[in-house]
Protein backbone atom coordinates (compact mmCIF):
# COMPACT_ATOMS: atom_id res chain seq x y z
CA UNK A 1 0.00 0.00 0.00
CA UNK A 2 3.13 2.16 1.02
CA UNK A 3 4.86 1.51 -2.24
CA UNK A 4 1.29 2.09 -4.42
CA UNK A 5 0.46 5.43 -2.17
CA UNK A 6 3.60 6.72 -3.53
CA UNK A 7 3.24 5.89 -7.34
CA UNK A 8 0.12 7.41 -6.90
CA UNK A 9 1.98 10.60 -5.82
CA UNK A 10 4.64 10.72 -8.44
CA UNK A 11 1.57 9.86 -10.99
CA UNK A 12 0.02 13.23 -9.28
CA UNK A 13 3.06 15.34 -9.91
CA UNK A 14 3.96 14.46 -13.24
CA UNK A 15 0.04 15.36 -13.85
CA UNK A 16 0.11 18.24 -12.64
CA UNK A 17 4.60 19.13 -14.47
CA UNK A 18 2.70 18.40 -17.50
CA UNK A 19 0.01 20.62 -17.12
CA UNK A 20 1.73 23.26 -15.90
CA UNK A 21 4.26 22.94 -18.29
CA UNK A 22 1.84 23.11 -20.91
CA UNK A 23 0.22 25.78 -19.35
CA UNK A 24 3.14 27.57 -19.26
CA UNK A 25 4.31 26.80 -22.59
CA UNK A 26 0.91 27.60 -24.35
CA UNK A 27 1.50 31.16 -23.26
CA UNK A 28 4.81 31.49 -24.72
CA UNK A 29 4.54 29.51 -27.57
CA UNK A 30 3.88 30.91 -31.31
CA UNK A 31 0.55 31.53 -31.75
CA UNK A 32 -1.58 30.96 -35.08
CA UNK A 33 -1.28 34.25 -36.82
CA UNK A 34 -0.05 33.87 -40.28
CA UNK A 35 0.65 38.00 -41.10
CA UNK A 36 0.83 40.73 -39.02
CA UNK A 37 -2.07 42.17 -38.22
CA UNK A 38 -3.54 45.33 -37.47
CA UNK A 39 -6.24 44.83 -34.54
CA UNK A 40 -8.38 47.62 -32.97
CA UNK A 41 -9.36 46.93 -29.32
CA UNK A 42 -12.76 49.28 -28.44
CA UNK A 43 -12.38 52.10 -25.94
CA UNK A 44 -14.04 50.45 -22.22
CA UNK A 45 -13.15 46.69 -23.67
CA UNK A 46 -12.01 44.19 -20.75
CA UNK A 47 -9.52 42.11 -21.10
CA UNK A 48 -12.01 39.25 -21.58
CA UNK A 49 -13.36 41.53 -24.39
CA UNK A 50 -10.50 41.53 -25.70
CA UNK A 51 -9.83 37.95 -26.43
CA UNK A 52 -13.17 37.60 -27.72
CA UNK A 53 -11.57 39.88 -30.29
CA UNK A 54 -8.12 38.22 -30.77
CA UNK A 55 -10.17 35.17 -31.61
CA UNK A 56 -12.17 35.94 -33.76
CA UNK A 57 -9.33 37.93 -35.32
CA UNK A 58 -7.73 34.91 -35.81
CA UNK A 59 -4.66 35.99 -34.07
CA UNK A 60 -5.22 33.53 -30.86
CA UNK A 61 -6.66 29.95 -30.88
CA UNK A 62 -8.87 30.75 -28.05
CA UNK A 63 -10.59 33.32 -25.84
CA UNK A 64 -10.62 31.53 -22.74
CA UNK A 65 -7.37 29.82 -22.63
CA UNK A 66 -5.70 33.23 -23.56
CA UNK A 67 -7.82 34.71 -20.53
CA UNK A 68 -7.19 31.97 -17.89
CA UNK A 69 -3.35 31.86 -18.85
CA UNK A 70 -3.42 36.13 -18.55
CA UNK A 71 -5.29 36.33 -15.12
CA UNK A 72 -2.08 34.08 -14.08
CA UNK A 73 0.81 34.45 -15.74
CA UNK A 74 0.17 38.31 -17.18
CA UNK A 75 0.14 40.58 -14.18
CA UNK A 76 -2.27 42.86 -12.93
CA UNK A 77 -1.65 46.14 -15.79
CA UNK A 78 -4.82 46.89 -17.68
CA UNK A 79 -5.27 46.65 -21.28
CA UNK A 80 -5.16 49.99 -22.85
CA UNK A 81 -7.65 50.73 -26.04
CA UNK A 82 -6.75 51.95 -29.76
CA UNK A 83 -5.56 50.09 -33.23
CA UNK A 84 -2.40 47.58 -32.58
CA UNK A 85 0.05 45.98 -34.93
CA UNK A 86 0.57 42.30 -33.85
CA UNK A 87 3.45 40.09 -35.49
CA UNK A 88 2.77 37.08 -36.99
CA UNK A 89 3.31 34.03 -34.80
CA UNK A 90 2.74 36.61 -31.59
CA UNK A 91 2.69 34.29 -28.25
CA UNK A 92 -0.29 34.94 -25.82
CA UNK A 93 2.50 36.61 -23.89
CA UNK A 94 3.24 38.69 -26.66
CA UNK A 95 -0.13 39.91 -27.63
CA UNK A 96 -0.83 41.19 -24.17
CA UNK A 97 2.64 43.17 -23.55
CA UNK A 98 1.69 44.77 -26.64
CA UNK A 99 -1.74 45.57 -25.51
CA UNK A 100 -0.69 46.45 -21.83
CA UNK A 101 2.02 48.41 -23.57
CA UNK A 102 -0.43 50.77 -25.61
CA UNK A 103 1.46 51.53 -28.07
CA UNK A 104 -1.28 52.05 -30.59
CA UNK A 105 -0.99 52.09 -34.41
CA UNK A 106 -0.46 55.88 -35.11
CA UNK A 107 -1.17 57.83 -38.49
CA UNK A 108 -0.52 61.28 -40.08
CA UNK A 109 -2.68 64.38 -41.23
CA UNK A 110 -0.08 67.23 -42.51
CA UNK A 111 -0.99 70.64 -42.54
CA UNK A 112 1.08 72.60 -44.85
CA UNK A 113 2.17 76.13 -44.03
CA UNK A 114 -0.23 78.99 -45.32
CA UNK A 115 -3.29 76.37 -45.32
CA UNK A 116 -6.53 78.20 -45.24
CA UNK A 117 -8.93 76.63 -42.35
CA UNK A 118 -11.26 75.60 -45.03
CA UNK A 119 -8.65 73.17 -46.46
CA UNK A 120 -8.08 72.12 -42.76
CA UNK A 121 -11.65 71.52 -42.29
CA UNK A 122 -12.08 69.33 -45.59
CA UNK A 123 -9.04 67.23 -45.44
CA UNK A 124 -10.44 65.94 -41.60
CA UNK A 125 -13.71 65.64 -42.49
CA UNK A 126 -12.03 63.68 -45.55
CA UNK A 127 -10.26 61.25 -43.52
CA UNK A 128 -12.57 58.04 -42.65
CA UNK A 129 -10.42 57.13 -39.94
CA UNK A 130 -11.53 59.55 -37.66
CA UNK A 131 -15.00 60.67 -36.31
CA UNK A 132 -17.71 63.17 -35.24
CA UNK A 133 -18.72 66.65 -36.89
CA UNK A 134 -16.83 69.65 -36.56
CA UNK A 135 -16.90 73.92 -38.09
CA UNK A 136 -14.41 75.70 -39.81
CA UNK A 137 -11.90 76.32 -37.53
CA UNK A 138 -11.33 80.12 -36.85
CA UNK A 139 -8.88 81.48 -39.55
CA UNK A 140 -5.37 81.37 -38.11
CA UNK A 141 -5.85 79.73 -35.12
CA UNK A 142 -4.24 76.36 -36.63
CA UNK A 143 -0.32 75.86 -36.42
CA UNK A 144 0.49 74.03 -39.50
CA UNK A 145 2.46 71.01 -38.73
CA UNK A 146 2.45 67.07 -39.06
CA UNK A 147 0.04 65.51 -36.25
CA UNK A 148 -0.67 62.51 -35.05
CA UNK A 149 -4.14 60.17 -34.42
CA UNK A 150 -5.68 56.81 -34.08
CA UNK A 151 -8.55 55.36 -35.71
CA UNK A 152 -11.84 56.13 -34.25
CA UNK A 153 -10.40 59.77 -32.83
CA UNK A 154 -12.48 62.71 -32.78
CA UNK A 155 -12.08 64.82 -35.05
CA UNK A 156 -12.67 67.57 -32.49
CA UNK A 157 -9.86 66.54 -30.79
CA UNK A 158 -7.34 66.53 -33.49
CA UNK A 159 -8.54 70.45 -34.28
CA UNK A 160 -7.83 70.83 -30.50
CA UNK A 161 -4.10 69.97 -30.42
CA UNK A 162 -3.68 71.85 -33.42
CA UNK A 163 -5.30 74.80 -31.97
CA UNK A 164 -3.19 74.30 -28.75
CA UNK A 165 -0.23 73.64 -30.60
CA UNK A 166 -0.58 77.62 -32.32
CA UNK A 167 -1.56 78.75 -28.62
CA UNK A 168 1.51 77.57 -27.36
CA UNK A 169 3.67 78.55 -30.18
CA UNK A 170 2.83 82.36 -29.97
CA UNK A 171 3.12 82.41 -26.34
CA UNK A 172 6.65 81.33 -27.05
CA UNK A 173 7.52 83.96 -29.75
CA UNK A 174 5.60 87.00 -28.11
CA UNK A 175 8.17 87.84 -25.76
CA UNK A 176 10.61 87.98 -28.05
CA UNK A 177 9.10 90.84 -30.30
CA UNK A 178 11.86 92.98 -31.64
CA UNK A 179 11.73 96.77 -31.64
CA UNK A 180 11.19 96.57 -35.16
CA UNK A 181 7.86 94.46 -35.19
CA UNK A 182 4.98 96.56 -35.70
CA UNK A 183 2.50 94.44 -34.62
CA UNK A 184 0.55 95.19 -31.31
CA UNK A 185 -0.98 92.02 -30.22
CA UNK A 186 -0.53 88.57 -30.71
CA UNK A 187 -3.81 88.29 -32.59
CA UNK A 188 -1.54 90.99 -35.03
CA UNK A 189 1.42 88.91 -35.31
CA UNK A 190 -0.89 86.11 -36.90
CA UNK A 191 -2.93 88.16 -39.14
CA UNK A 192 0.39 89.92 -40.39
CA UNK A 193 2.34 86.75 -40.51
CA UNK A 194 -0.43 85.24 -42.50
CA UNK A 195 -0.25 87.36 -45.45
CA UNK A 196 3.97 87.23 -45.43
CA UNK A 197 3.37 83.08 -45.32
CA UNK A 198 1.32 83.45 -48.58
CA UNK A 199 3.58 85.83 -50.28
CA UNK A 200 6.50 83.78 -50.46
CA UNK A 201 7.61 80.32 -49.62
CA UNK A 202 11.30 81.30 -49.42
CA UNK A 203 12.89 80.81 -46.28
CA UNK A 204 15.49 82.92 -46.75
CA UNK A 205 12.57 85.85 -47.88
CA UNK A 206 10.54 85.68 -45.17
CA UNK A 207 11.93 88.38 -42.84
CA UNK A 208 12.52 90.71 -45.96
CA UNK A 209 9.06 90.22 -46.56
CA UNK A 210 7.69 91.18 -42.88
CA UNK A 211 10.46 94.03 -43.21
CA UNK A 212 8.61 95.71 -46.27
CA UNK A 213 4.86 95.15 -44.75
CA UNK A 214 6.36 96.55 -41.40
CA UNK A 215 7.59 99.40 -43.37
CA UNK A 216 4.45 100.12 -45.17
CA UNK A 217 2.81 100.38 -41.63
CA UNK A 218 4.91 102.80 -40.52
CA UNK A 219 4.38 104.60 -42.86
CA UNK A 220 0.78 104.49 -43.11
CA UNK A 221 0.82 102.51 -46.41
CA UNK A 222 -1.55 100.09 -48.23
CA UNK A 223 0.02 96.65 -47.69
CA UNK A 224 -1.36 95.85 -51.24
CA UNK A 225 -0.89 92.25 -50.97
CA UNK A 226 -2.64 90.33 -53.17
CA UNK A 227 -3.78 87.32 -51.13
CA UNK A 228 -6.16 89.49 -49.47
CA UNK A 229 -7.87 90.28 -52.53
CA UNK A 230 -8.97 86.80 -53.02
CA UNK A 231 -9.48 85.81 -49.07
CA UNK A 232 -12.77 87.45 -49.19
CA UNK A 233 -13.57 85.39 -52.47
CA UNK A 234 -12.70 82.33 -51.82
CA UNK A 235 -12.11 81.93 -48.62
CA UNK A 236 -7.91 81.32 -48.81
CA UNK A 237 -8.72 78.77 -51.77
CA UNK A 238 -6.75 79.23 -55.30
CA UNK A 239 -8.56 81.75 -57.29
CA UNK A 240 -8.02 79.87 -60.22
CA UNK A 241 -7.99 82.59 -62.76
CA UNK A 242 -6.58 86.59 -62.41
CA UNK A 243 -7.53 89.03 -60.36
CA UNK A 244 -10.31 91.61 -61.75
CA UNK A 245 -9.93 95.08 -61.68
CA UNK A 246 -13.13 95.10 -59.91
CA UNK A 247 -11.59 93.05 -57.38
CA UNK A 248 -8.78 94.98 -56.32
CA UNK A 249 -10.77 97.98 -55.76
CA UNK A 250 -13.89 95.85 -53.81
CA UNK A 251 -14.30 97.81 -50.39
CA UNK A 252 -14.50 94.92 -47.53
CA UNK A 253 -12.12 94.23 -44.29
CA UNK A 254 -9.37 92.11 -45.46
CA UNK A 255 -8.79 93.91 -49.19
CA UNK A 256 -5.42 95.87 -48.41
CA UNK A 257 -5.96 97.54 -52.09
CA UNK A 258 -8.58 99.22 -50.88
CA UNK A 259 -7.81 100.42 -47.12
CA UNK A 260 -4.86 101.28 -44.96
CA UNK A 261 -3.65 98.91 -42.09
CA UNK A 262 -4.02 95.18 -41.45
CA UNK A 263 -6.66 92.70 -42.63
CA UNK A 264 -9.60 92.22 -40.09
CA UNK A 265 -8.33 88.82 -39.73
CA UNK A 266 -5.95 86.40 -40.69
CA UNK A 267 -6.30 85.35 -44.20
CA UNK A 268 -4.43 81.47 -43.95
CA UNK A 269 -2.89 79.32 -40.81
CA UNK A 270 0.42 80.92 -40.52
CA UNK A 271 3.73 79.07 -39.58
CA UNK A 272 5.85 79.26 -37.01
CA UNK A 273 8.80 80.52 -39.35
CA UNK A 274 6.65 83.48 -40.78
CA UNK A 275 5.37 84.15 -37.05
CA UNK A 276 9.26 84.95 -36.26
CA UNK A 277 9.57 87.04 -39.50
CA UNK A 278 7.06 89.38 -38.22
CA UNK A 279 7.86 89.51 -34.81
CA UNK A 280 11.80 89.96 -35.71
CA UNK A 281 11.71 91.60 -39.21
CA UNK A 282 14.54 92.46 -41.21
CA UNK A 283 16.49 95.92 -40.75
CA UNK A 284 15.20 97.37 -44.39
CA UNK A 285 14.10 100.01 -45.68
CA UNK A 286 12.40 98.21 -48.72
CA UNK A 287 8.77 99.10 -49.58
CA UNK A 288 7.96 96.76 -52.86
CA UNK A 289 8.71 93.40 -53.94
CA UNK A 290 7.75 91.64 -57.28
CA UNK A 291 8.60 88.08 -58.77
CA UNK A 292 11.72 87.25 -59.94
CA UNK A 293 10.51 85.01 -62.45
CA UNK A 294 13.16 82.25 -60.54
CA UNK A 295 10.75 81.75 -57.55
CA UNK A 296 11.71 84.40 -55.33
CA UNK A 297 11.22 88.01 -55.24
CA UNK A 298 13.49 91.10 -56.22
CA UNK A 299 13.04 94.26 -53.60
CA UNK A 300 12.83 97.67 -54.04
CA UNK A 301 13.31 100.92 -51.93
CA UNK A 302 11.07 103.07 -54.03
CA UNK A 303 8.73 103.10 -56.60
CA UNK A 304 10.74 104.01 -59.60
CA UNK A 305 12.49 101.32 -58.54
CA UNK A 306 10.37 98.41 -58.52
CA UNK A 307 8.08 99.98 -61.98
CA UNK A 308 11.20 98.82 -63.40
CA UNK A 309 11.38 95.57 -61.41
CA UNK A 310 7.95 95.39 -62.40
CA UNK A 311 8.85 96.32 -66.39
CA UNK A 312 11.50 93.78 -66.07
CA UNK A 313 8.69 90.80 -65.03
CA UNK A 314 5.89 91.60 -67.62
CA UNK A 315 8.60 91.23 -70.30
CA UNK A 316 9.49 87.95 -69.01
CA UNK A 317 5.99 86.57 -68.49
CA UNK A 318 5.42 88.08 -72.32
CA UNK A 319 8.38 86.13 -73.44
CA UNK A 320 6.94 83.23 -72.02
CA UNK A 321 3.80 83.40 -73.64
CA UNK A 322 2.12 84.05 -69.74
CA UNK A 323 0.94 87.25 -71.01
Amino acid sequence: MRRFGCLILIIAAVIIALVTGNFIYGWNASGPLQDERQIVIKSGSSLGMAAQTLEEEGVIKSADAFLNRAKILGGSQPIKAGEFIIPAGASNATILNILQGGKTVQRLVTIPEGTPSIIVYEKLMAEKLLTGEIDVPAEGSILPDSYSFERGEKRADVVARMQKAMKDTIAELWPKKTALSVVKTPEEAIILAAIVEKETALARERRTVAAVYSNRVNRNMMLQADPTIIYPITKGKPLGRRIRQSEIAAVNNYNTYSMVGLPKGPIANPGRASIEAVLNPAKSEYLYFVADGKGGHVFANTLAEHNANVAKWFALRRQRGEM
